[in-house]
């Protein structure tokens, strides 16, 4: 009767595990991303994105790279919005292709829209150098929301680097140390806030 009842206990011990397991990994998985990086795929998604992307994944951070991030089956725009809405930094990597891409102004016009802090990365180009093409492809609307967004980005201090000049481990490097900080500072507004609020007293 014992045995039974040992073995009975240790097997519904394993089952809660497993399912506790379970739970916390649904958990993480459901958490909103803290970090999301925008950039033109032909141009940096080899370079500093996926770098940028495993350097803040060390650090435990939840960074958003699509083809890290993104799964079999996602919609494309309502995990990329989502994840912009939720997330509490953007990296913005502008390249020579950047401008070129709806994906990428329609991401960095989101982050202006929602007023996220952008960080942005000028990778072998200057912000006088970046502007939206009027070539017919994207609507009057879609224009003058990517133009302001663009010229939002480029009145904004960033890093800059130049591919033939540079060290990439430096600009990671300075861009991560850059994305930790920020995130201290938001999470220590965050809790004064959460002092100051009545509902907290």
């Amino acid at each position: 009767m014992n045995r039974l009842s040992s073995s009975a206990a240790m097997n519904f011990h394993r089952q809660l595990l497993a399912h506790h397991s379970r739970t916390q990994l649904i958990k993480r998985a459901i958490k909103p991303c803290e970090v999301f990086i925008n950039h033109r795929g032909i141009d940096t998604k080899k370079t500093i994105a996926t770098l940028l992307y495993d350097y803040l994944h060390r650090f435990n951070l939840r960074p958003f790279l699509d083809n890290k991030t993104m799964k079999p089956g996602d919609k494309l725009f309502e995990k990329i919005d989502g994840a912009i809405q939720g997330c509490k930094i953007g990296v913005a990597v502008f390249s020579p292709n950047y401008c070129k891409s709806y994906f990428c102004l329609h991401e960095l016009a989101l982050f202006m829209e929602s007023k996220k802090k952008v960080i942005p990365i000028f990778c072998d180009i200057k912000p006088s150098q970046l502007s939206v093409p009027s070539n017919g492809v994207f609507s009057e609307n879609e224009l003058r929301r990517f133009r302001w967004a663009l010229e939002e980005a480029k009145h904004t201090v960033g890093l800059t680097f130049d591919s033939f000049k540079g060290n990439m481990a430096d600009v990671v490097t300075s861009a991560s140390e850059i994305v930790i900080e920020s995130l201290i500072e938001l999470e220590n507004e965050e809790h004064m806030k959460r002092r100051k609020s009545p509902l907290s007293q």
